[in-house]
């Protein structure tokens, strides 16, 4: 059960709230509430562990979430309405959700339940370039991503241009643009014997229409697919994202909660960006009935989540969530460095490590921070899920992942603010067949023996 049978409550109140000017509510609202809370619960970074294992501060940043959520409201920047919740219904939505559901369809269906801390399960590993790509590039990288072995779900890379027109948002270009997408994505699932991946679909849609319109059993998300529906930074939603949740509700698909809780900006600094990553997770489930949350809090300078300063915030809300509810969340990693760089497979390694050892879920990778078109590949991905499904297969602890997290990122912490870009998909990837380069493949075995000798078994 979710909370989509609140949707009618929720959409009133998004026009009936209390009125607040747009101007006014994050500098004399969201940030005032959030500062008092950190201090109330006495939230503190700690810049010497990236992977902490302090209990009582994730139960207090729970805490702190659940009231920053309910104290602020959700912000409706169509009406400019605060959409307001109780207690009641916070701990109504909690016990209704589920710790668990079967995703996908037939004999590719998989079973995505709540992780705990140090959980010897090994995470629901959800493979994406989070990347716009070529139309020429885009089938082949669906298919070298449904290649990797330990892909439990497939979030395909973006279109630009469908049929050698640019996608425009809300116009007939963007509804082309989400069919093609659609359809590369299951042809290549169909030719490679799983049909029935699990998909998030389709990041091509910037516009509710572009979801409505690929919502269909037979060629486009099917119901046992997912969709997401992102919020405005910080805590804003708008009436296109509100139409999404609804509209995925009565389709009867999974409904995914998106949200990148932004460090240094409004968010303050580490305390502030995993308070409010985990207040998202309440709001996703109470706003938008969705079953699972996918996080990507990010630097806004970098523009990444792999130094400490977001480890740090990802550790502690992983551990909150993983304490105190049973709900599903995705970590999503943002890099700095692109493929084919030892960059990047350190930085995807330590990212899922810390994010495996603290109760996450797996979304591995966006690389060069999400920037720069067809520049990610499957091969960061793989280790990445790599490394969680061997953290989680021999049992090692929050303060064994800290000290070789602490080593890994001494090799490449200095190097984030210039990071070296890498290659382009088809330039470490034979695209006709699907497969990385002889080089690329050497690369990343290089920097999988490192990551083995710092104390990693891997399983293969």
């Amino acid at each position: 059960m979710t909370t989509a049978y609140r949707h009618w409550e929720i959409l009133e109140r998004s026009q009936t709230g209390p009125f607040m000017d747009e101007d006014d509510f994050l500098p004399k609202h969201f940030t005032p509430t959030l500062k008092k809370l950190i201090k109330k619960y006495d939230i503190k970074y700690d810049p010497e562990n990236p992977c902490p294992t302090d209990d009582a501060m994730a139960d207090r940043i729970w805490q702190a979430a659940w009231e920053l959520f309910r104290d602020v409201g959700y912000y409706n920047t169509d009406s400019h309405r605060l959409i307001q919740v109780t207690d009641e219904e916070i701990r109504e939505a909690l016990y209704m959700a589920h710790d668990q559901y079967w995703v996908g369809a037939g004999k590719d269906a998989v079973l995505w339940k709540h992780r705990q801390i140090e959980d010897m399960d090994p995470p629901f590993c959800i493979m994406s370039p989070d990347i716009t790509c070529d139309e020429q590039y885009h089938q082949s990288i669906c298919m070298a991503y449904l290649k990797e072995p330990l892909l439990d779900g497939i979030c395909g890379p973006i279109l630009e241009k469908t049929f050698g027109h640019l996608i425009e948002s809300s116009g007939p270009s963007e509804i082309s643009g989400c069919i093609q997408h659609i359809t590369n994505q299951k042809l290549a699932a169909r030719l490679l014997g799983r049909p029935g991946t699990f998909m998030v679909a389709v990041g091509t849609a910037e516009h509710d229409s572009g979801q409505i319109a690929v919502s269909d059993q037979e060629w486009g998300v099917q119901k046992s697919d997912a969709r997401l529906v992102g919020s405005l930074t910080e805590f804003k939603t708008a009436d296109t994202l509100l139409n999404r949740s609804l509209h995925y509700a009565q389709y009867g698909c999974f409904t995914g909660n998106l949200t990148g809780a932004i460090y240094g900006g409004w968010c303050g600094g580490s305390e502030g960006t995993a308070v409010t990553t985990v207040a998202y997770s309440l709001i996703g489930l109470v706003i938008h009935g969705a079953v699972f949350n996918q996080h990507f809090p990010f630097h806004l300078n970098y523009g990444s989540n792999t130094t400490r300063e977001l480890l740090w915030s990802i550790a502690m809300a992983g551990q909150a969530l993983a304490r105190n509810s049973r709900l599903l969340h995705t970590s999503n990693g943002f890099a700095n460095a692109g493929p084919m760089t030892e960059m990047l497979f350190r930085e995807t390694a330590v990212h899922a490590m810390v994010s495996t050892v603290t109760g996450w879920h797996l979304w591995e990778m966006a690389s060069t921070r999400n920037k720069y078109k067809n520049r990610a590949t499957p091969l960061e991905a793989r280790i990445g899920m790599e490394v969680g499904h061997a953290v989680a297969r021999q049992g090692l602890s929050r303060a064994e992942v800290n000290d070789i997290s602490k080593k890994l990122l001494a090799k490449y912490e200095d190097q984030a603010a210039d990071a070296p870009i890498g290659c382009e998909y088809h330039e470490c990837y034979d695209v006709a067949k699907a497969v990385p380069t002889q080089e690329h493949y050497d690369m990343y075995r290089r920097v999988k023996d490192e990551i083995a000798d710092m104390g990693i078994e891997f399983p293969f």
